[in-house]
């Protein structure tokens, strides 16, 4: 019995985890570019401690 052959749950596996890595990055992007877009706002500011209290 060959040591490189794969089993056909393998193979499932894989592409689950490959979809799950695909929507994974995709969501990461979007938390990205929704934070990049945040603070390109010209309205942005950080808060000073004199309006968080």
């Amino acid at each position: 019995m060959a040591l490189s052959r794969q089993h056909e749950m393998h193979k499932r596996r894989f592409s689950r985890n490959l979809g799950l890595g695909l929507v994974l990055v995709a969501f990461v992007a979007l938390v990205f570019g929704l934070t990049i877009a945040k603070v390109s706002d010209d309205n942005f500011a950080m808060p000073t401690e004199e309006e968080a209290s």
